[in-house]
């Protein structure tokens, strides 16, 4: 979501001058403990670890194997690397050849690391029933990251303990770690560039900004560390601040998505070999493969899914966050040509086999269906929209609207007549309400296709693939883990390839 609406709202220079210094966490005496930890699927077999430290390593190493006290494998790289006005250094290691759906045990190499497991990927084409995540928005609460005012809406979030160590929504998650199998984030993460509301002035925002950095994926790393956490950008990834037009006043290391590509840019995959008999499949999937540009659009496989994250922020007409964008934000493009993110989507959606991964998800971060009309993102519904239609997306995923909201199967703002029951058009969902600095967004005006919408408390999805015609999209509150809203999707998946 945009924060130029309160910035405005505030008086002459408040947004400049309000309150509180950045509080950095403590360094450890061992700068090669690791930190803010995450993993990544990033190919069949192939997870990615990856993980900060406060100081470059020479060498960066897991050992890893099927019993704790059996860690008898090890894989290492050359890969550690930072960015101006980042304290720590981001470590990437691929481990490959794993056994599909076991869990493994790793160690990241340190005198100050322990023990951690992660359940490996499934194949593709493997129909074993699971859940996944979709959790956007989520920013980090506590000293420095509080909401910016609070009202009904926000102001139980934070129980009677250290703030800096809560949030419901990452609570949520911790509590529920057996029920999922990764996490899907398309975007906002952190909300590190809402500093400039808490900042002394204008040129004091980089302390905060790494701070708040440091503060997030440190909260986040008992999650990330455990279940692949896959990401793709949106708008707060974009700048240090998002007031438009002043991107140009935030220190080199903090604009144009650089703690974004530095974070994900080596642990995101790029697109699948197609494992289908299907020629054409093959060449479509290799097709895209060249054409991904991780960690903005890419896609992978996970049993019965096939899931592609593309970038709703640049590299299509008229895109927010580029130059000459809505947005003013001045970032990307990133393509090595126009028409590179589109044309990677529909090599990438052509290529899925029903018969291998039944079902097609895409996620984004700005939405085209949305209650209210202020967040609706015409760009971006004119960019995708067809492409999803043509090759039958089942799902898509969005967020950017502090809220969540469900909408029927829709195309050119219209209603499929099937409803939930084989529709040809996607389904849409709206998974925003995870919670952050700028709180929760009222439901609006609603719109005829809209089906769900809720606002009162954090909340989150999760998608269930039941089987190859059934998947169930819950809507879950975050502080109580109630159910607020499930629906299931049929869809008969008769023909192998999608092209309507």
């Amino acid at each position: 979501m945009g924060l130029f609406a309160v910035v405005k709202g505030l008086p002459p220079l408040a947004a400049a001058l309000a309150a509180a210094a950045a509080t950095y966490a403590p360094i450890p005496a061992d700068l090669t403990t690791p930190l803010q930890q995450r993993l990544a699927i990033s190919g069949p077999n192939t997870v990615t670890v990856a993980w900060n430290t406060f100081q470059q390593l020479a060498q960066p190493c897991v050992q890893y194997g099927t019993a704790p006290g059996a860690l008898s494998r090890q894989a290492c790289s050359t890969s550690s690397v930072t960015y101006a006005t980042s304290r720590t250094w981001s470590n990437v290691v691929t481990v490959s050849g794993l056994t599909p759906a076991a869990t493994y045990y790793y160690k990241i190499v340190s005198t100050n690391s322990t023990v951690g497991h992660f359940f490996s990927p499934r194949l593709p084409g493997d129909k074993t029933p699971f859940q996944m995540n979709a959790v956007i928005d989520l920013g980090v609460y506590g000293r420095d990251g509080y909401t910016i005012k609070a009202d009904k809406r926000r102001r139980d979030d934070i129980p009677a303990v250290d703030p800096s160590l809560n949030h419901t929504t990452i609570h949520r998650l911790a509590q529920t770690i057996n029920d999922y199998e990764f996490i899907v984030h398309p975007g906002d993460i952190g909300y590190a560039d809402d500093w400039i509301l808490k900042a002394h002035n204008w040129f004091d925002g980089k302390d905060g900004y790494q701070a708040i950095t440091e503060d997030f994926f440190n909260q986040l790393a008992p999650i990330a560390g455990r279940k692949p956490y896959m990401a793709s950008p949106g708008n707060h990834e974009a700048s240090c601040q998002e007031v438009p037009l002043t991107s140009g006043l935030c220190p080199s290391g903090q604009k144009n998505f650089t703690d974004f590509v530095n974070r994900f840019g080596r642990t995101m995959p790029a697109a699948f070999a197609s494992t289908s008999a299907d020629a054409p499949a093959k060449v479509a999937a290799n097709r895209a493969r060249v054409l991904s540009n991780p960690p903005f659009w890419y896609s992978f496989e996970y049993g019965m899914v096939h899931v592609t994250m593309i970038d709703t922020e640049t590299d299509f007409t008229d895109a927010p966050d580029q130059p000459g964008g809505s947005a003013h934000l001045g970032a990307g493009p990133f393509g090595s040509y126009a028409r590179q993110q589109l044309d990677f989507l529909e090599a990438d959606l052509a290529s899925v086999d029903r018969a291998v991964t039944p079902w097609l998800v895409v996620a984004g971060h700005r939405p085209w269906y949305t209650t209210g009309d202020s967040n609706a993102c015409a760009p971006c519904q004119a960019a995708f929209e067809p492409l999803l239609y043509k090759y039958g997306v089942d799902l898509a995923i969005f967020g950017h609207v502090h809220n969540s909201q469900r909408f029927a199967p829709a195309v050119n703002n219209a209603a499929d007549p099937a409803g939930l029951a084989n529709p040809k058009a996607p389904m849409y969902i709206v998974a925003g309400g995870a919670g952050n600095i700028e709180g929760l967004e009222d439901v609006g005006a609603n719109t005829t296709i809209n089906r769900f919408a809720y606002a009162d408390s954090f909340s989150y999805a999760t998608v269930s693939f039941l089987d190859t015609q059934r998947l169930r999209v819950d809507f879950v509150r975050s502080d109580s883990g109630a159910l607020l809203d499930s629906s299931v999707l049929f869809k008969q998946h008769a023909r192998r390839f999608v092209v309507q």
